[in-house]
């Protein structure tokens, strides 16, 4: 058993904590409301942004999974950095295996479809990604054993924007644009896979095995959906979803031994819409 402190227990949070619990392990939850806590973490009540949290003696594992309330550059300093620095503080001294940062995959600047991997470039082209970077630089530079995990495209339950924009008609994908996704149960089984590993490496990225055309992921899900037609609109440079344009590759991820529960968006959606009622 182990003790394993989230720092950050939103939805991503909170699914680890509980699935690392079933497991016999022991969690400590870092959130500003302890009342949305499931009973099974341990609440630690502090606002990261704001001070240095109280943390207990022992810990072996610690995973920073901090979400920007806004996409604003004043809101991603003090997810990132701010939050970053006083948990590192409080961890001082304290003897952990592992400290695990969420990280995005947004911090790869490629997008004119080109496979990317942990060895290519980052970029800090927008406020996000070079926040994001400052924080994984903090983490880097701890005394601690660390590994960065650069999550892209996170659906699945309370996740489902592209089902909503497909059923809603508003749906416009841009030809020629690759896209990468993984399901929140992989995220958190990722996450478990990972901090059970003897020796980690210090970056991942964490995507399903299938980086697909964004129009072959909205047409199919408008057929599952029976929606007739999506509008297919010409790619654009000054378009977010342009400059999101690359294949990521999970090859070290699964040269580590993670086996996905959903390999691609067909298994994760049907899985998504088999739960929903539309």
């Amino acid at each position: 058993m182990a003790n394993v402190l989230i720092a950050g227990c939103g939805d991503l949070g909170c699914r680890l904590g509980s699935q690392l619990s079933e497991s016999g392990h022991n969690i400590f939850g870092i959130r500003r409301n302890a009342n949305q806590l499931p009973n099974c973490i341990q609440p630690i009540v502090c606002d990261l942004a704001a001070t240095n949290p109280n943390l207990p003696n022992e810990l072996d594992y610690v995973f920073y999974i901090l979400a920007a309330d806004s996409f604003k550059d004043s809101a991603y300093y003090q997810a990132y950095v701010l939050g970053v620095k006083h948990l590192l503080l409080s961890l001082q001294g304290k003897n952990i295996k592992r400290l695990f940062f969420i990280s995005s995959s947004s911090v790869f600047g490629q997008d004119k479809g080109q496979v990317v991997t942990e060895t290519c470039p980052t970029s800090d082209h927008s406020f996000s990604s070079h926040r994001l970077l400052e924080g994984e630089s903090l983490i880097n530079n701890s005394p601690f054993s660390t590994t960065s995990i650069r999550f892209a495209g996170i659906y699945g339950p309370g996740r489902s924007h592209l089902i909503d924009l497909v059923l809603e008609g508003k749906a416009h994908c841009m030809e020629g644009v690759y896209s990468n996704r993984i399901h929140t149960d992989d995220c958190v089984n990722v996450m478990q896979h990972l901090m059970l590993l003897n020796n980690p490496a210090e970056l991942y990225i964490a995507v399903d095995n299938e980086p697909t055309l964004t129009c072959e992921v909205y047409e199919w899900l408008a057929e599952q959906l029976s929606i007739a037609k999506i509008d297919h609109i010409s790619p654009s440079e000054t378009s977010r979803t342009m400059r999101s344009n690359k294949k990521l590759s999970n090859q070290r991820l699964l040269d580590s031994g993670y086996q996905f529960k959903y390999p691609s968006f067909r298994e994760g959606y049907l899985s998504l819409l088999a739960e929903m009622d539309y």
